[in-house]
């Protein structure tokens, strides 16, 4: 193993894991990546003759990790490299990282398909039954034949047929078909199946695909393009059925692992938008590939299409610099929904295909956010209902069908495991379950792949084969809330030194302290630093929905639901331990998994959903929450577990909550002031100023 790197050592930054650390020059990236616990697969002994350890280095300047990375940071290809290339062949920019070595600061991204253990995409579609009345309808004629005594042209015979039988009133033909019509009418001999595109009720009808005789199959395509995860769910149009569903990594993730480093990305490169979007675009493609393949449907067979996105995984795909959300006022290039043909972003389908966006809420509050707030339905309901999509940027919609409010907050990539020190995204051998022994302090946990706890006989052949390689977001959230549960860290998140005689669990971290996870290699601690990443992405969460919450003019609410696919496997009563939610009855907390996909394909399947929610949308007031004068105040106060002066009743009657303490930064525990004090302390300091 290399000696310890000190800060002149170049930084390397692996993507999509969003590990990093500082190595030697001369350091293999295969070693660096290994040390690091990043999986990247060999399987030759580092002789060059697998390929299976391919990386690509990204070029740019990345000023949110402060590294300028190139291909001049690297070694240039050596003998047994370029043998692998002139024998195998090697992709455009690819390297083999057992020969390529470092020479300076780099970015470097393993491609995922050179992944086995690759992330764990988890967007599986709901079983909803859907009411259709789709923007596609599939229109079967029989036209009049060609005569002398008639000189009517055959598109304009076609498009009487379709007007008389269907009640078409008004119709155009998409000009691509004019071309087409003669022969498909005589190959259908004089009947055909026409395509008809119409959205809005007022606009005109539109042929956009036809085919010679019957023809009784239509699909279109739902997306959510998630700035870490994309999920895509291929429909039949005629039955409502989902044929296929698919997911991968979101590929712009090598240019940021959050919204704003991607925005800086774009403004230091001045290419940045246009490789973002090709990215994006090229993943999607491969996802079409994916459930056509699975579905066995063509790609001509795909007539529509409906995405959804934050707003700058919004703008990126459309093509559209997202400079300006960068920064206030936050503007959007477009929030209204978008109605485009699938070729003008080059998505290749039918030819004819359409695409439909949803609306954007507001600068951060984006067309996914429109998508689940369609698929739960606060405005179809008496009851206050909290929404929370969790992610690198928290989207949150409060309401009910008097009034809906929705904010973002910045919550970081720290629950999806980057700036976490053994974090890592859900992939199989990362930790997602946590519980910890209040009387010995000792852990157990499950793994992503297995079954059983760390305790039970089997473990160890049950994870033979991925490893326990680090800890992802819910299993983060738990471990965090179980230290909190079981008096190792205070309710101000400072971990208890004097544990550290009790338990060898608990151990010196320089001036601070660290609890052992897990043992052997990789040893998996939560250091003191991880515990204030969390602590600073709940706080973050838990202000923006306090600052909706006093708009609405309550003090509760009646309904939590987490959205998303990380919010699919966050256990409710941690995520209210941590103070993560108010408080809220458990029982009524719950995750409601891909709602933006599910939202997308309610806009799919009823062009009258689509309508809903834009006219929803025009309605729902948008918070700032950075102009808000108190967010600050309640930021201060949720950075306690679970508050500093929130009661949260409810959780107190399920879950036994540790006594109140305080331990100072450098481990000292002694007893914590009541929760009442700190509110007069707060009124006493806001009194003085």
């Amino acid at each position: 193993m290399n000696s310890p790197a000190n800060i002149t050592d170049p930084l390397v930054l692996f993507m999509p894991s969003g590990k990093r650390g500082r190595f030697p020059v001369g350091t293999p990236v295969l070693d660096a990546a290994r040390q690091l616990g990043v999986y990247v697969e060999s399987v030759c002994g580092g002789r060059a003759t697998c390929g299976r350890c391919q990386i690509e280095v990204q070029e740019g300047n990345f000023a949110k990790h402060k590294i300028i990375s190139s291909n001049d940071h690297i070694t240039p290809k050596g003998a047994k490299e370029e043998r692998y290339e002139r024998v195998r062949g090697l992709p455009e920019r690819r390297r083999l990282s057992c020969s390529a070595q470092i020479l300076g600061d780099l970015v470097i991204d393993v491609p995922q398909d050179t992944v086995i253990n690759a992330q764990t995409i988890r967007k599986d579609a709901d079983t909803r039954v859907i009411a259709r009345d789709a923007a596609i309808r599939m229109c079967y004629v029989e036209i009049e034949e060609p005569d002398m005594h008639k000189p009517l042209g055959d598109l304009d015979r076609l498009k009487i047929a379709l007007m008389k039988d269907w009640n078409l009133k008004s119709l155009d033909f998409d000009f691509y078909l004019l071309p087409q019509v003669q022969g498909i009418l005589r190959k259908g001999n004089w009947t055909a199946t026409a395509a008809i595109y119409k959205d809005a009720d007022s606009e005109t009808a539109r042929v956009i695909a036809l085919w010679p005789g019957l023809k009784n199959e239509a699909y279109g395509l739902a997306c959510d393009i998630g700035s870490t995860t994309i999920a895509m769910h291929l429909v039949s149009l005629l039955s409502g059925r989902v044929a296929a569903s698919s997911g991968t990594s979101n590929p712009q993730i090598r240019f940021g692992e959050d919204l704003m480093s991607r925005v800086s990305y774009v403004m230091m490169n001045p290419d940045g938008r246009e490789g973002m979007t090709v990215a994006v675009r090229e993943a999607i493609s491969g996802l079409v590939d994916k459930v056509c393949a699975e579905g066995n449907v063509q790609r001509n067979d795909i007539l529509d299409s409906v995405f959804v996105g934050n707003p700058i995984m919004h703008h990126l795909f459309l093509g559209i610099d997202p400079t300006e959300l960068g920064g206030a006022p936050f503007a959007l290039a477009v929030s209204g929904a978008v109605h485009i043909k699938a070729s003008d972003i080059g998505l290749k389908l039918n030819q004819g295909a359409r695409l439909y966006m949803l609306p954007c809420i507001a600068g951060h509050v984006g067309a996914d956010a429109a998508a689940v707030t369609l698929s739960e339905g606060p405005h179809r309901q008496d009851e206050m209902m909290l929404i929370v999509d969790v992610g690198t940027n928290a989207e949150i919609v409060l309401g009910n069908r008097t009034r809906v409010v929705a904010a973002s907050s910045p919550t970081g990539p720290a629950f999806e495991g980057a700036e976490i020190s053994g974090g890592q995204r859900a992939a199989p051998g990362a930790i997602e379950r946590v519980r910890i022994d209040p009387d010995t302090l000792e852990p157990k946990y499950r793994v992503i792949g297995s079954e059983l706890w760390s305790d039970e006989p089997g473990f160890l052949d049950s994870v033979q084969a991925t490893g326990v390689t680090g800890i992802c977001g819910s299993g983060i959230i738990e471990v965090v809330a179980e230290m909190y549960l079981a008096g190792i860290i205070s309710e101000d998140g400072v971990i208890d030194g004097g544990l550290a005689a009790r338990s060898p669990r608990v151990t010196a971290n320089g001036r601070t302290f660290s609890y052992v996870l897990k043992e052997g290699e990789p040893k998996i601690t939560i250091t003191q630093t991880d515990v204030r990443a969390i602590q600073l992405a709940k706080a973050a969460l838990y202000a923006g929905t306090k600052l909706l919450m006093e708009k609405q003019n309550t003090d509760h609410v009646d309904r939590i639901h987490f959205a998303g696919a990380f919010g699919s496997f966050i256990d409710p009563k941690y995520a209210m331990v941590l103070g993560l939610i108010p408080d809220c009855d458990l029982d009524k907390v719950s995750a409601v998994g891909n709602a933006a996909g599910a939202g997308a394909r309610m806009a799919l399947l009823n062009r009258g959903y689509r309508r809903e929610i834009e006219d929803t949308v025009s309605k729902i007031e948008k918070i700032e929450t950075a102009l808000e004068p108190k967010f600050q105040e309640h930021f201060v106060y949720a950075m306690a577990l679970p508050n500093k002066v929130d009661p949260f009743p409810k959780l107190s009657a399920a879950v036994k909550l540790p006594p109140r303490k305080t331990v100072s930064e450098d481990g000292v525990a002694g007893d914590a002031a009541p929760r009442r004090r700190s509110r007069e302390g707060h009124a006493a300091r806001r009194g003085r100023e």
